[in-house]
């Protein structure tokens, strides 16, 4: 009996002495492993690397930057059941635990102590605690030492902050693999929604992503996804998070992902690029991607759809009537054609298949039969009649047809976009085997009505134009850009020609010259003669060759005559006619030089259309801006665009009354009044002169065409009272565009279909009148008083004493011929 006392003092004696050890040892442990750890209470001040957006005028987001696309979303706000699924996935237990799960890592030791000597990757038995140590304060290596110093830091940080301020880190941090962190960034990565639209079966497979986001991504391993997912889903069920009945439909569900577009169906490529490249300048590269900015940027969504379609069109209907450059390739015998199709599709380098942005909706086709003969034949009673067209083939085995006549445009392209002879058959066009762009039509598309619509199956010609050009919409009044194209394609080429390209405007400039012969004494009823000018090497030509003598400053500039403009120069002075280019911002430093009042001088589209925004606005200086605003990722403005003082413009100390008045803080850089004539002058262009394809609009509207030398630009710039906008169109590498093809045609069309489809729901508004210009009737040609059985009688505004025939009673003051909607002074408008 002593024997087994004094054997159970010993065995007591030494379990204490092992326990005091193995107290020590962890002492000693948690002393050495923790002396170097990182801040836990860092974590109390963490700031996310978070992705920076960009909205559009209506809040629609249309633009992201970030090198991790995450969005910092409060635990609150994100939905209980994909907590839930969180939670069944990765720690059950988690409000429960004090950082560590004991009996997990018992079970996590067992294992893998059973897998010894297998392949078998070892597994943790990590905590949600001990994963937000890991990921926020160490590495991702694989060591016990790393596995140590995150336990120690679990229970330093579940000492610290609440189980709902780690799940919060947790839930935005985790990487969920597509360059998404954080379950909000995910849920708009796989699926394109917000948390709150997701279903069960998709928050069950945001939760299945943690453990190996790559080997899971549900679009590269879709059944690895599914397998995974429905494990969640089950260990939902068996937490009591989610019934049996939705488990079962949960799982049944197929996993349906969207890429998601941030633009959506607004194509703001070249807009958003013109952000990124302004917000690098402010910010550096390394702030703009993790920073979190909100930038809410002047985009109209409407206009720059408008503006992108009527581009395209414009370009294609241009190309068009420069005929045809040929298939894409020709892939030979026509046997296994759709095969032979799909693996050309695939090719990766864009040089050597067309890309898909520059397709945009048309669809790739292979010919597969021609024919080249009208066929008639008789089923039953009918006379059935086959002309002339081309079988076409799919990638996924379908078929369509090209009518001949659908093709007729396609006529060869010579040198100096000539065209070569008509065609006869379609041949002529293509071959077999040959690849081509095509798009479905039911009417032609030369303008003209069928009877019977063309049958379903039937497709027209289409081929990719190599020509460019650029667009810039923007209010006039405040210099907000409202919308940007700068090129065919933005997927094809990031160059903005709407900003990067200098081009010469040619007749465009004109308006400068003529402002200033205005504020000079001249009127738009002085007279100036057309006819040829040699100053001394200089010998300016008109478009057309010809000269029509005497004619009023308002003539010449309708009609764009450049030999008169250049005497007009001579007679003004080239220092002063520069001095107001330069101040309307067309250029800086530009040449004394005769040749510039035609427009040889270089600017962009956007500096042009804002100076001629200048002019719609009555000579009020304004700056163009893509953003309105920009805040940092606590909704704190850092920087806006409007900077006019309101001092009583706070919502809070608002009781009702008389709204504020906030004074208009722009500078006037020119005689409203003289900037006046000369709009009238540009609205006489689209009514009487250069600019007649514009007229199709029906509203006032200001403009002037420009055509330089060999008809390398084509421009059209112009404007209504709040609306301003440019076109350019032509090559990268200046050729010419053909005889023919100037500011009138290639670009005016483009201007015309903008603003028919832009102000065809807004009331036709007349030109604000300011106050100080006295309004005769004259004959538009000469520029005298109207006399009884003139035809084209107008109205034109003269400066006190500078009218024409003196007192008479044929004026009326610019008071009585506003309109009772505009403002009593001013250009008004919005600002």
């Amino acid at each position: 009996m002593k024997a087994l006392l004094r054997f159970t003092v010993r065995l007591f004696s030494v379990g204490f002495l092992l326990a005091i050890i193995a107290v020590a040892g962890v002492i000693g442990a948690i002393w050495y492993y923790g002396r170097d750890l990182p801040d836990y209470r860092a974590l109390a001040d963490y700031e996310p690397a978070m992705v920076s957006r960009v909205y559009a005028g209506n809040g629609l987001l249309v633009g992201e930057f970030a090198d991790e696309r995450r969005i910092f979303v409060p635990i609150e706000a994100i939905p209980v059941k994909l907590r839930q699924a969180f939670l069944a996935a990765e720690d059950r237990t988690f409000y429960e635990h004090p950082g560590i799960d004991l009996p997990g890592i018992l079970n996590a030791i067992y294992i893998n102590l059973r897998n010894i000597g297998g392949n078998r990757r070892p597994i943790g038995a990590s905590t949600i605690t001990q994963q937000v140590a890991k990921n926020f304060l160490l590495t991702s290596e694989t060591t016990m030492t790393r596995k140590i110093k995150e336990m120690i830091l679990a229970f330093r940080i579940e000492r610290t902050f609440s189980k709902n301020q780690i799940f919060e880190l947790y839930l935005n941090e985790i990487s969920l693999g597509n360059r998404s962190f954080g379950v909000a960034a995910a849920a708009l990565s796989y699926y394109g929604k917000s948390l709150k639209e997701l279903t069960v079966a998709e928050m069950a497979l945001l939760a299945a992503m943690p453990k190996a986001p790559s080997a899971l991504n549900p679009r590269r391993h879709p059944k690895r996804a599914t397998a995974r997912r429905n494990w969640v889903l089950g260990q939902m069920e068996n937490n009591g998070f989610i019934t049996a009945e939705e488990t079962a439909k949960a799982k049944a569900e197929p996993i349906t992902l969207r890429r998601w577009n941030p633009s959506g169906d607004v194509p703001a490529g070249f807009f958003v690029e013109e952000i990124r490249r302004e917000m690098l300048k402010r910010y550096g590269d390394e702030k703009l991607r993790k920073g979190g900015y909100v930038v809410r940027s002047s985009l109209n969504p409407h206009y720059q759809k408008i503006a992108y379609r009527v581009l395209r069109k414009g370009l294609v209907a241009y190309d068009r009537r420069h005929g045809w450059r040929g298939a894409f390739t020709n892939l030979g015998e026509v046997t296994d054609w759709a095969k032979k199709l799909t693996e050309y599709e695939a090719i990766k380098d864009y040089k050597k298949r067309p890309h898909p942005a520059a397709l945009g909706g048309w669809r790739l086709a292979i010919v597969i039969e021609i024919h080249d003969k009208d066929t008639v034949k008789t089923v039953g009673k009918k006379r059935v009649v086959t002309r002339r067209h081309a079988v076409v083939g799919f990638s996924d085995g379908t078929k369509g047809s090209i009518p001949f006549q659908e093709m007729t445009w396609a006529r060869e392209r010579k040198p100096e976009q000539r065209l070569g002879p008509s065609l006869k058959k379609v041949s002529d066009v293509l071959k077999l085997g040959d690849v081509i762009a095509v798009e479905p039509v039911e009417q032609p598309t030369n303008g003209k009505k069928r009877k019977k619509p063309y049958p379903e199956g039937t497709y027209t010609l289409r081929q990719v134009p190599n020509v460019q050009g650029a667009i810039v919409v923007l209010d006039p009044h405040t210099g907000r850009v409202l919308a940007m194209v700068g090129g065919y394609a933005f997927g094809v080429s990031q160059y903005n020609r709407a900003i990067q390209a200098k081009r010469q405007p040619g007749s465009a400039f004109k308006p400068f010259v003529y402002l200033t012969a205005l504020d000079n004494g001249y009127t738009p009823s002085s007279v100036i003669l057309d006819a040829p000018a040699v100053i001394g090497n200089y010998k300016p030509q008109n478009y057309d060759n010809k000269y029509l003598g005497l004619m009023t400053l308002r003539r010449g500039l309708e009609k764009s005559r450049n030999a008169m403009t250049v005497r007009l120069a001579q007679a003004v002075g080239m220092e002063p006619i520069a001095q107001t280019a330069e101040t309307f911002g067309v250029g800086k430093d530009l040449p004394r030089e005769f040749s510039m009042t035609l427009g040889a001088v270089e600017t962009t589209v956007l500096d042009l259309t804002t100076a001629y925004a200048m002019l719609a606005n009555g000579g009020k200086r304004i700056r163009p801006t893509f953003i309105d605003r920009i805040q940092d990722r606590y909704g704190k403005t850092i920087s806006k665009h409007d900077r006019r003082p309101c001092p009583d413009c706070r919502a809070a100390d608002y009781s009702g009354g008389d709204m504020p008045v906030i004074k208009d803080i722009r500078e006037q850089i020119a005689d409203e009044r003289s900037v006046f004539q000369i709009v009238s002058m540009l609205q006489g262009v689209v009514e009487r002169g250069t600019g007649g394809y514009v007229r199709a609009v029906g509203k006032p509207i200001a403009g002037k065409t420009g055509t330089t030398n060999d008809f390398l630009d084509a421009w059209f710039v112009g404007f209504t009272p709040d609306l301003a906008m440019g076109v350019w169109v032509g090559f990268d590498t200046p050729v010419t565009l053909g005889y023919g093809e100037s500011g009138g045609r290639a670009a005016s069309t483009i201007f015309r279909d903008f603003m028919i489809e832009a102000l065809k729901d807004k009331p036709a508004t007349s030109f604000r009148v300011p106050r100080g210009l006295t309004m005769v009737r004259v004959n538009a040609k000469t520029g005298q008083p109207a006399q009884a059985g003139d035809k084209a009688v107008i109205l034109e505004a003269f400066k006190p004493g500078s009218q024409p025939g003196g007192n008479d009673g044929a004026r009326s003051t610019a008071r009585g011929l506003r309109p009772k909607t505009a403002p009593e002074a001013g250009t008004g408008g919005h600002y």
